[in-house]
């Protein structure tokens, strides 16, 4: 229980301290006017109260992934409470802020385009094409998570199928409307329900008195299949939205362009990322000890209803998988908003009238419809989609971060900070591929040898372009 406190209380830690330090890096400039100003449309550009773009931030990013990554996480102990506590501060919120503050810094500019203006032209394609693939491959699976839970907690009539079709309409309304219209009115609601499910599952930690592991009695695997499954790099791609997860900087820019002031950056982009590794902690906790009582084998939804019902009866429940609906939902919805937006600069597409943004988003849900159909009609359909949507997560972390890393360079701020993150990730993603089962299943060795290298290549490919940067700057003094 000492691990768990403490884990919590550097968390909060990290906002005050190294979100701060960040913040004072990155140099927020409260005279600048911002996008919501400088752009506003009234669609996607318009200043909104910042305490509703911070709930509607936090749910955003929030999706499934500190609930259900971090109850998959618990599987490996306690090496879950220090990748939450340290991906979170010193890769996640950074990698958050800064993606969010870059945006706000080029007019709310999307994420492919910073990647674009920082790692070239050719980069900038190939990651939008992998962007909106990824978007819509979120829109997926956070259809028929919830979908699949609401069909266990309604009537027979309201089966599977009836919940995916109101969710897709749903997903459609969201995605076409003025963004104060839908997301701006009901995120603060159901962020405060998935808010209040993780104060109860927290409060009935510490009523029951659960017994939970120390980092003193180490960090030992135990992951029921532990020999195919190593902490490093598995946890790390397991654990995402909870630590680090390249798809919230394609949800940055949709409140970049709604912050009143740059000041507000840091509580919005860093703090939501801060509370979500929060509620990771609170659920990895009480995973390891349903794992203790129950064992393993039941799937996520099953465990969280578990846990709930035994920790706070029957109506707490349902009220804590309620939570667990909204959060999928509310990052599918603004996926699929960001991929609008990203096709819309890519087509130069203006979006102040509903038939143009209707040009856009038909193609884009009639593909993701395709992929639901697709994963409904193979039993193992989705498991294959989910673990193509965690590993492109984290692989775009890897390129927002090496985008942040060259705009510190450039900037002549102390780019270690992002340098350092950068190239874990990148080992984390290029291990994976190595050694997952579902890859290429390498020896372990070999796997962590192959990863080694991959970040060599990529400390030696900076240091060039950072050598060749450096000679330009003395040429221009």
């Amino acid at each position: 229980m000492i691990t768990f406190i403490l884990s919590i209380v550097a968390l909060v830690l990290g906002y005050v301290l190294y979100g701060k330090f960040a913040e004072r890096v990155f140099g927020p400039d409260p005279t600048r006017k911002t996008p919501a100003y400088t752009k506003q449309d009234g669609v996607d550009y318009m200043p909104m109260p910042t305490w509703k773009i911070f709930m509607i931030q936090f749910l955003n990013i929030a999706g499934l992934g500190p609930i259900f990554g971090a109850i998959l996480g618990a599987q490996f102990g306690t090496a879950a409470y220090i990748w939450i506590v340290v991906g979170c501060i010193f890769i996640g919120a950074f990698h958050d802020f800064f993606s969010g503050m870059i945006s706000l810094r080029e007019g709310g500019a999307n994420l492919p385009e910073i990647i674009g203006k920082y790692l070239g032209k050719t980069t900038k394609t190939v990651m939008r094409v992998f962007t909106v693939i990824l978007l819509v491959l979120v829109g997926v699976v956070f259809v028929s998570q919830p979908a699949g839970i609401l069909d266990k907690i309604t009537p027979d009539w309201m089966n599977n199928t009836f919940w995916i079709i109101v969710i897709f309409a749903y997903y459609l309304i969201a995605t076409l409307l003025p963004i104060d219209k839908v997301i701006g009115k009901v995120y603060p609601l159901f962020a405060f329900a998935l808010i209040f499910m993780a104060v109860g599952v927290l409060f009935m930690i510490f009523w029951n008195g659960i017994q939970l592991p120390e980092i003193t009695d180490g960090i030992a695997n135990s992951h029921p299949n532990k020999d195919t499954t190593p902490i490093f790099p598995i946890m790390c791609i397991t654990i995402a939205c909870g630590a680090i997860s390249g798809f919230h900087a394609t949800q940055s820019p949709l409140m970049a362009r709604c912050l009143k002031n740059e000041t507000l950056g840091r509580p919005v982009f860093y703090g939501a990322m801060i509370l979500e590794g929060i509620i990771a902690m609170i659920w990895a906790a009480a995973a390891i000890w349903y794992y203790k009582e129950k064992g393993y084998g039941e799937s996520q939804a099953s465990i969280v209803y578990f846990i709930t019902e035994t920790w706070m009866g029957k109506a707490g429940s349902i009220l804590a998988m309620l939570g667990v609906v909204f959060a999928p939902i509310t990052s599918g919805d603004t996926a699929l908003r960001s991929a609008r937006l990203i096709l819309a600069d890519f087509f130069k597409m203006d979006q102040s009238k509903i038939s143009q943004r209707l040009m856009i988003s038909v193609p884009v849900f009639v593909a993701t419809a395709l992929i639901i159909v697709y994963s409904l009609s193979d039993a193992a359909g989705f498991n294959i989609i989910w673990r193509y949507f965690g590993w492109s997560n984290q692989a775009l972390s890897v390129f927002t971060l090496w985008s942040i890393t060259v705009y510190m360079v450039i900037n002549r701020k102390p780019w270690i900070m992002a340098f350092l993150p950068a190239l874990y990730m990148t080992v984390v993603c290029s291990t994976y591929l190595f050694i997952a089962p579902e890859c290429m299943n390498l020896a372990p060795t070999i796997s962590y040898i192959l990863g080694g290298v991959c970040g060599a290549v990529a400390i030696a490919m900076f240091f060039v372009w950072k050598n060749k940067q450096d000679s330009k700057t003395l040429l221009q003094k």
